[in-house]
């Protein structure tokens, strides 16, 4: 299978993802700027999961740069990773509705760690189909990236139940280290393509 129709797939799901976030969004009951006061955390909620979805998007577009050919383990993982990103805005109304109440906090966080997780595996997939010598193999290198976004996320969790907002400032931090795609991934197609031109 040719790798665009998995991506064309995954590229309507996460438009999906992100259109049902924003029918999430109520209009405040009164005309004033005050009136946006209570809507705050929702508000705060949709914009740290948007920018979570749109850097997915991203990433997902780099890694596939590398994607050579499309098996059966990748394509079945990019439906693992779909599905746990499908969840994110069940994730982000509960946890914007409940103004970042600790339960529904750790399960959002919970969320996200699942998502970093499947892309985790998805790239595992596709070192499986094209080695660890491939152009994503070496890209990734030790992948220490990867395994903070992991650790950092594994202690959003944990400390949700006690101080949610700093879980959710950890979300965010998962934001700022992957809003710029990949760059490994860039480097190494840049240094692939300098070697075909040679």
């Amino acid at each position: 299978m040719g790798k665009g129709r998995l991506e064309a797939f995954s590229d309507g799901v996460l438009a999906i993802i992100i259109t049902i976030m924003v029918l999430e969004l109520r209009v405040p009951a009164g005309e004033a700027l005050s009136d946006l006061r209570p809507l705050a955390p929702v508000l705060g909620s949709y914009a740290l999961s948007f920018v979570f979805i749109a850097t997915y998007w991203n990433n997902h577009h780099h890694l596939f740069l590398t994607v050579e050919r499309v098996s059966a383990k990748v394509l079945w993982a990019n439906m693992g990773l779909l599905f746990c990103l499908s969840l994110v805005p069940f994730g982000t109304a509960w946890m914007g509705e409940t103004h970042f109440a600790p339960f529904p906090t750790a399960v959002y966080a919970g969320i996200l760690l699942l998502s970093a997780l499947a892309y985790w595996l998805l790239q595992g997939a596709i070192l499986a189909t094209q080695g660890r010598d491939s152009l994503l193999g070496r890209a990734l290198g030790s992948d220490r990236k990867g395994k903070a976004t992991l650790a950092i996320l594994v202690v959003a969790v944990a400390c949700a139940f006690w101080a949610p907002l700093l879980a959710a400032a950890l979300c965010g931090v998962i934001d700022v280290i992957w809003v710029v795609p990949d760059r490994r991934i860039e480097r190494a197609l840049a240094a692939a393509e300098g070697a075909a031109g040679e």
